[in-house]
């Protein structure tokens, strides 16, 4: 385990674009690299700004070394990246974690921050409702 430096300021642009770079080689890698560097970070206390701890991630997800790290310090990806955070705030997301959901290209913003099963179920419950009948 490499421990995570004294002081660390959590960025969270890396990861964030590292699974933008991952969409654009491997979508079906997305969500395994997701889960991968929720794992370092949360599990095993591994730093997961640090572009070389990205890269070994992305590999164990399936998506070849040297691809990813070309993709992932190029400014398309940093753009699209940006892009993506654009499109969140005009959302008016600014909680973490965020469950959208969407019926024929419309988004509903169902809960803007952590809830509980208990109070997320029925919210979920009732947007299927009405989207089965819409």
């Amino acid at each position: 385990v490499d421990g995570l430096p004294e002081g660390l300021v959590y960025d969270t642009e890396p990861a964030c674009r590292a699974l933008v770079t991952a969409r654009s080689l491997d979508a079906d890698s997305v969500w395994p690299l997701a889960q991968l560097i929720q794992q370092a970070f949360y599990t095993s206390g591994v730093d997961v700004t640090r572009a070389s701890v990205l890269v070994g991630l992305a590999e164990q997800a399936g998506i070849p070394r040297i691809e990813f790290a070309g993709a992932f310090d190029s400014a398309e990806q940093r753009e699209a990246t940006m892009a993506d955070f654009s499109w969140v705030q005009d959302l008016g997301i600014s909680g973490f974690p965020t469950l959208l959901a969407e019926c024929n290209g419309q988004l509903a913003l169902l809960t803007n921050g952590y809830q509980p099963l208990e109070v997320l179920a029925p919210l979920l419950g009732r947007w299927l409702e009405r989207a089965l009948h819409a």
